[in-house]
């Protein structure tokens, strides 16, 4: 945590993370555009803010691409802010964007729309079950109450029962990499697009990797959500309770 708050005290490095918020996915040569630094100043300022786990990246080609990470900064407000609110699961605004039709996951972007990047002191294979088993679910989703798996989909619900998204399983290397639809049911209008889990062991904890590509207008209001839902699976499987971070409402 020390290190969240020395990369936050520095204002180009807040700078940097603005810009992020403001157009995931930036290469070096993007962000060395939008400021009166050397190039070489923009990448040690790059390298305090991964090194705090606030930016996460994603190598294609020769091209690197830089992410705006949420989960430390969720973390934070979660350690001191929500244990005084109240927590229902209410919050769901996730603007998506959908795939060709019939795409397969060859066809998956190279660049994703959102990535995030956590650590999770846990073993590879209980992070995969966490990720595959629809029981998982109700002990750390930030808005689904249980989910179910319905033919080759897993359905997640909402505390009322009604239907609020439908993952369907179309890659899967065992205990590493894991490839599914995201089609969201609490919306009509909203789309189906493509999440990719990472799993990269790293001694005694794992570090998960989560990119969502095929966002319908970009990664706006997706980060937060992703951001509860990974500090609830962390704080699962780290601790052995149940926690779901929903947003939380005012008593009034």
């Amino acid at each position: 945590m020390d290190r969240i708050f020395k990369a936050l005290a520095d204002p180009a490095r807040r700078a940097l993370l603005d810009a992020l918020r403001d157009r995931d996915g930036q290469t070096l040569t993007d962000l060395e555009t939008r400021f009166e630094m050397s190039r070489f100043g923009v990448m040690k300022h790059l390298r305090v803010l991964e090194g705090a786990g606030l930016v996460t990246t994603h190598k294609a080609g020769r091209f690197k691409y830089h992410y705006l990470n949420a989960v430390p900064l969720q973390q934070v407000i979660d350690r001191w802010i929500d244990p005084l609110l109240v927590k229902p699961a209410a919050r769901a605004a996730l603007d998506l964007k959908s795939r060709l039709e019939g795409a397969s996951a060859m066809d998956t972007p190279t660049k994703p729309d959102f990535v995030m990047t956590t650590f999770i002191r846990c073993t590879q294979d209980a992070l995969w079950q966490a990720l595959s088993d629809p029981d998982a679910v109700r002990q750390f989703h930030f808005m689904a109450s249980h989910a179910e798996m319905r033919g080759d989909a897993m359905v997640s619900y909402t505390p009322d029962g009604a239907e609020m998204l439908v993952c369907r399983v179309t890659e899967a290397t065992p205990m590493t990499r894991l490839v599914t639809t995201f089609e969201p049911k609490w919306d009509a209008a909203a789309v189906t697009s493509t999440v990719v889990y990472l799993i990269a062991p790293e001694g005694d904890h794992c570090r998960l990797t989560i990119q969502h590509y095929g966002l319908q207008y970009g990664a706006d209001g997706v980060g937060e959500g992703w951001a509860r839902w990974a500090s609830g699976l962390k704080t699962w499987l780290e601790t052995g309770t149940p926690a779901r971070f929903g947003a939380a409402v005012s008593a009034a």
